[in-house]
């Protein structure tokens, strides 16, 4: 079980990383390897905070029940939701939100508290994971009895197809990375819906369809790490039906554990973080712990691409479209001639000026191509996106309200820093919010140039309407 926990590890730290692999989607373009500016050298108190901030950041086996189902690699730990959550003083009385919950840390630690969370997510397929994380009411035993029914089904079924294989639409198919689920896996995947279609069961279909996205990214694909997503050797075949029968035991084993501990409401929204005042009841938000994208050349929506198509959350592109435009601009792939969430950022002199030296870097280097022209208006664009975010979310707060934001510094766009947290917390003062405090969570290595850069946490704190 290490082993197969360890690949899918592995293989979600690759897809994470995502940024200039082929991508049918209409959108393909090589990105830039500019190499990033080092950040300052930190404290030696820095550094050894950095060290065991990188040590708590791995999951650890007491948190694998729920967590463990489907998980961003580079999520921020369990801990750190508990470290917030105590420092808030945060009990069964409130109600946490995480307004950009990705496959649910959250709120799935919060349950496990007995705390009651929230999740708004604009990826349907981590929506979906967030969702079923959560959702502890299947019996174990026959939840495995019926994903038994459905593996040996499939193995009759695959032995009945002979050389025929199935296949995707081709707008479905030009959807996916390049080369990234082989001719056979993929039939066998397919093969495998079939049957779980065939054999539908309430109680049970979601968490097997999460059982099966595991499985895809961690097994049955050809995706594999490197500097940033990278597809491999094509596999003539793969463990598909032992894969996924292999995850939903790990869910069925977890369960008895997870409903020994008291019910807690607990929901995943599928929402733009953008318009949360048409979600969620005015002042009901005691507190706030999530981790928005940042400002960089990484399409979030490759991250699930493979399980977004093949569990048929997008058919086509206009479908893909339609999802990248309830995300925060956080890259020049989801940018649109319609978008304005820069004018938020308008007057803010810091955010223009960042702006500004990146179309002047961009003129200077001679870079021509219609993304690296978007460079500056995407860093408007994100930093107006989450203003209007911040904005939106005062409605819900309650006064008092305390909220805990993971950022991370970055200098994707042509070598320019942009201090994203220092950023996000004047944006916030702006909007009324007190500006708690900017935690060093941990360094990161930069892909190009080795060095350590900050991610951060920006703590906030909601006062109420000075009008109240």
């Amino acid at each position: 079980m290490w082993a197969v926990t360890f690949l899918f590890a592995f293989t979600l730290l690759v897809v994470y990383f995502s940024a200039d692999v082929s991508c049918r989607d209409g959108s393909d373009i090589i990105i830039d390897k500019a190499v990033q500016y080092p950040e300052p050298a930190p404290s030696t108190t820095e550094r050894k905070q950095s060290r065991y901030r990188t040590e708590i950041n791995r999951l650890s086996v007491a948190d694998r029940p729920a967590h463990d189902w489907y998980r961003f690699v580079l999520s921020y730990p369990p801990h750190l939701v508990r470290d917030y959550l105590k420092r808030f003083g945060v009990n069964q009385q409130h109600q946490v939100l995480d307004p950009f919950c990705g496959t649910g840390t959250t709120i799935v630690e919060c349950k496990k508290l007995g705390i009651p969370g929230v999740g708004v997510e604009a990826n349907p397929m981590a929506r979906l994971a967030s969702q079923l994380k959560v959702d502890w009411t299947p019996d174990p035993d026959a939840l495995l009895a019926h994903a038994v029914k459905v593996a040996d089904a499939t193995q009759g079924a695959i032995a009945k197809y002979g050389k025929e294989r199935l296949t995707l639409p081709e707008e479905s198919f030009k959807l996916l990375l390049a080369n990234s689920i082989s001719p056979l896996p993929l039939h066998k995947t397919l093969v495998l819906q079939e049957q779980l279609q065939q054999h539908h069961d309430q109680r049970y279909s979601g968490h097997e369809s999460l059982a099966l996205a595991k499985a895809l990214v961690s097994t049955i694909s050809n995706l594999h790490f490197g500097p940033e997503v990278g597809v491999g050797a094509a596999k003539t075949d793969a463990p598909v039906v032992d894969a996924w029968l292999r995850e939903v035991e790990t869910i069925a084993r977890d369960l008895p554990e997870l409903q020994k501990l008291p019910s807690t409401p607990t929901i995943a929204y599928h929402a733009d973080s953008r318009q949360i005042s048409q979600i969620l009841a005015p002042r009901s938000i005691d507190a706030v712990i999530t981790s928005p994208p940042y400002p960089n050349e990484k399409d979030y929506t490759r991250t699930t691409r493979l399980e977004t198509v093949l569990l048929g959350f997008i058919h086509n592109r206009a479908e893909l479209q339609a999802l990248k435009r309830g995300l925060v601009r956080s890259n020049t792939r989801n940018v649109y001639k319609t978008d304005d969430d820069d004018q938020w950022v308008a007057s803010h002199a810091e955010i223009q000026r960042i702006a500004a030296t990146i179309e002047a870097r961009r003129i200077e280097l001679g870079k021509t191509s219609g993304f690296e022209r978007m460079y500056a208006r995407v860093t408007k664009l994100y930093f107006g996106g989450m203003a209007k975010h911040l904005a939106e979310l005062r409605t819900v707060l309650r006064p008092g309200a305390q909220l805990a934001y993971v950022v991370g510094d970055q200098a994707s766009y042509l070598r320019v820093m942009i201090r994203t947290g220092q950023l996000l917390a004047e944006i916030a003062q702006v909007l009324g919010y007190e500006l708690v405090s900017i935690d060093l969570f941990r360094t990161r290595l930069a892909t190009a140039t080795k060095e350590q850069i900050r991610e951060e946490v920006v703590v906030l704190r909601w006062l109420g309407d000075r009008a109240d």
